[in-house]
C-alpha cells in the first residue's frame, strides 16, 4: 500500500494528527478532508487547501452522506474519534457511538464505494496494564482498561474484518501520548492552560509522581503512518508508534514550568487511582517500536524533548 500519489480521504482531518498528516502529504495527493468540526478547526488546514489538489467537507461520520461523498476515494486514513479517554468511566456511550459505530459505518461506506485501502488511528491503552514493558504488537491477552481503549480495539477487529472478507488492506497504527502544535486536549495542553490561569499553583491530576507513559512529537507521529502505510502487507497490518522511553508527570509538569519561564509553583495532586490519574488510565506505558524501525524509521525526539517542544509549539 502507499499513501503518495492517490486519492485519499482523511477523517478528522480538521484535528490535531488529520491536519498534520494532510500537510505531510499535500500536493501529492488528491485529498478528500472530512471533519465535522466538533474539536477540530478548519484554520488548521488552511497550508493544505491553498496547495491545491484538496478540499474541504464539513460532515459527521454518523451522518447519511458517507458512501457518496467516498466515490472515487482510494484510501481512507481514519482519524476521527472521541479522544476523550477520562470521559468515558463517566458516560460510555459518546464513546462507543463516535468510535467503534463511526468506524463500522466508514467502513461499510468504504465496502460500498469500492475504497480498496484503509489506515485507522488507534492507541496503546488497547494493551491495558500490560506486564511486557515495551509492549511489542503481538502482546496478549489484549484487555484495555478504558472504554476508550476497549473502543479502539473493537475498531482494530472490525477493520480486520472488512479487510479479509472484502479484500481491503488495512494498516492500524498504535500510538503512544501524541503531542506537538494544534493539540488540544491531554496532560502537556492541561497544564499549559492552568499555568496561564495561575502562574503560582498547578494543579495535577493523580498521585505523585504520577503515571510513567512514552510521548511522541507529532512529526515523529506522522512520519511514522508514511513508514508504515509504505511497508504495509494486507490484509490487516499492525504498527507501534513512540519514543523509546518514558517521563513521569511530575517531569512533564517539570518541563513545562521551565519552558515557561516560571518558578516557585506550588505542585497540588488531585490523589486518585492509586498510580493512575483517573479510572481507566494506564500507570505504565512504553511500546515496543521494532517493527515500525525495521522500516528505516526511528523517532527524532525522546519523550523529554517531544514535551519539551510540545509546550513551545502552544506558546508560539
Amino acid at each position: 500500500m502507499r499513501l503518495r500519489d492517490r486519492r485519499v480521504c482523511i477523517t478528522g482531518a480538521a484535528g490535531f494528527i488529520g491536519s498534520h498528516l494532510a500537510d505531510a502529504i499535500a500536493g501529492s495527493c488528491e485529498l478528500l478532508l472530512v471533519d465535522n468540526l466538533s474539536s477540530g478547526r478548519k484554520g488548521n488546514l488552511a497550508a493544505t487547501l491553498k496547495r491545491g489538489r484538496a478540499r474541504f467537507v464539513k460532515e459527521d461520520l454518523l451522518g447519511p452522506k458517507l458512501p457518496a461523498l467516498l466515490k472515487d476515494t482510494e484510501l481512507v486514513v481514519h482519524l476521527a474519534a472521541n479522544p476523550d479517554v477520562r470521559s468515558g468511566a463517566d458516560d460510555p456511550r459518546p464513546t462507543f457511538e463516535e468510535n467503534v459505530v463511526a468506524t463500522f459505518r466508514l467502513l461499510d461506506a468504504c465496502r460500498r464505494a469500492g475504497v480498496k485501502g484503509f489506515v485507522l488511528a488507534s492507541t496503546s491503552t488497547i494493551y491495558g496494564e500490560a506486564t511486557t514493558v515495551p509492549t511489542p504488537e503481538d502482546y496478549g491477552p489484549l484487555m484495555p482498561v478504558s472504554m476508550y481503549g476497549a473502543s479502539k480495539l473493537t475498531c482494530e477487529a472490525l477493520a480486520a474484518s472488512f479487510a479479509h472478507t472484502y479484500g481491503m488492506e488495512s494498516v492500524v497504527f498504535r500510538f503512544a501520548n501524541v503531542v506537538g502544535g494544534r493539540s488540544r486536549h491531554g496532560v502537556v495542553w492541561d497544564l499549559v492552560q492552568k499555568l496561564k490561569r495561575n502562574p503560582k499553583r498547578l494543579e495535577i491530576i493523580g498521585r505523585e509522581p504520577g503515571t510513567s507513559k512514552s510521548y511522541v512529537y507529532i512529526d515523529d507521529a506522522v512520519r511514522g503512518i508514511l513508514a508504515g502505510v509504505d511497508r504495509a502487507t494486507g490484509p490487516q497490518t499492525v504498527f507501534n508508534v513512540g519514543s523509546d522511553d518514558a517521563i513521569l508527570v511530575k517531569e512533564i509538569a517539570d518541563i513545562v514550568v521551565r519552558e515557561m519561564g516560571l518558578s516557585g509553583v506550588a505542585y497540588s495532586w488531585t490523589g486518585g487511582v492509586a498510580g493512575g490519574g483517573w479510572k481507566g488510565d494506564v500507570k505504565r506505558m512504553v511500546l515496543d517500536t521494532t517493527r515500525l524501525k525495521a522500516t528505516g524509521w526511528r523517532p527524532k525526539l525522546t519523550s523529554v524533548e517531544a514535551v519539551a517542544q510540545a509546550v513551545r509549539d502552544r506558546l508560539a
